[in-house]
C-alpha cells in the first residue's frame, strides 16, 4: 500500500477517534443536565457500559483495518498504518494541551 494513501487512512482514523472522544467527553461534562441527578446503581452501571463501548470502538476504529491488513499478508503494511494513527493522535493531543495551555 502507498505511503500516502497509509498515511490518509491514519489521519482519518485518528480523526474519528478523536470526534468520538470529544462526543463522549460532551455528554460526560453535560450529564447532570442532558439525564439529571443520578446517584443510583443504574448511574454507574451506564457509565461502566459506556467504558465497554468506548473501548470497543476505539478498538474497531484504530486497529480494525491493520488486523484486516494483517490479515491479509500486508504485515509490514498494517504496523505502518497502526504506528501512523498512534503518531496523530499523539499530534491531536499536543495540539490539544497546547490550546489548554494557552487558554
Amino acid at each position: 500500500m502507498k505511503n500516502f494513501k497509509l498515511m490518509a487512512i491514519s489521519l482519518i482514523q485518528a480523526l474519528a477517534a478523536s470526534l468520538y472522544i470529544a462526543a463522549i467527553s460532551w455528554i460526560l461534562n453535560n450529564g447532570e443536565r442532558l439525564f439529571g441527578k443520578n446517584n443510583n446503581f443504574l448511574g454507574g452501571a451506564a457509565i461502566l457500559l459506556l467504558l465497554v463501548i468506548s473501548a470497543t470502538a476505539m478498538g474497531a476504529i484504530i486497529l480494525g483495518k491493520p488486523v484486516l491488513m494483517y490479515w491479509d499478508g500486508q504485515k509490514k503494511a498494517s504496523l505502518k498504518l497502526f504506528f501512523l494513527t498512534f503518531i496523530w493522535l499523539l499530534v491531536i493531543a499536543c495540539l490539544l494541551f497546547l490550546v489548554l495551555a494557552l487558554r
